[in-house]
């Protein structure tokens, strides 16, 4: 199960450089994980300030 950012991302970055297989990238309005290579590490989801990074 990958994990998904929702509406409270605030663009911080901070989830970006944890990810350990690059599946993280800046979106238009929020950050935005490629499901296809999502390990479901939860590593963005610690980090995170506003607990945007959820398991789908």
């Amino acid at each position: 199960m990958a994990y998904v950012i929702n509406d409270s991302c605030m663009s911080c970055g901070a989830c970006e450089p944890e990810c350990p297989v690059s599946a993280i990238s800046a979106g238009d309005s929020k950050y935005v994980v490629d499901a296809g290579a999502c390990i479901d590490c939860g590593a963005c989801a610690t980090v995170c300030p506003v607990d945007a990074p959820v398991a789908e």
